[in-house]
């Protein structure tokens, strides 16, 4: 299986917007949430890139974060950072579902 370029660019994007909400707000917080969601993405591109892949790390971490982010979105109606990683991680799914759709363990599916 190819290298998940992809996963690893959504990965790092969500680390950055971490470092980002630290630098411009002081947000430890945010540093936190954003290098360990960063981390978990990092290493389900990791997965994906494996042969046969494992898409449910990253399929799992971008549901959490979707959920997440578009809950506090809807609450800030602020598309920066919220609304951003929201749409940033259902384009993720909908990659996740479409691309790796045979590996993904779907109930009664043989």
């Amino acid at each position: 299986m190819a290298l998940d370029v992809l996963g690893y660019i959504y990965a790092a994007t969500v680390a950055a917007g971490g470092v980002m909400g630290y630098v411009k707000a002081g947000s430890i917080p945010s540093l936190g949430a954003g290098l360990a969601f960063g981390a978990i993405l990092g290493v389900g591109a990791h997965f994906n890139s494996q042969n046969p892949p494992k898409p449910l790390l990253q399929f799992g971490t971008s549901l959490v974060l979707a959920g997440i982010m578009g809950s506090r979105w809807s609450k800030s109606g602020k598309m920066m950072p919220a609304g951003l990683i929201c749409v940033l991680s259902c384009a993720a799914l909908i990659r996740n579902v479409f691309v790796y759709n045979k590996y993904l363990p779907i109930p009664g599916r043989q």
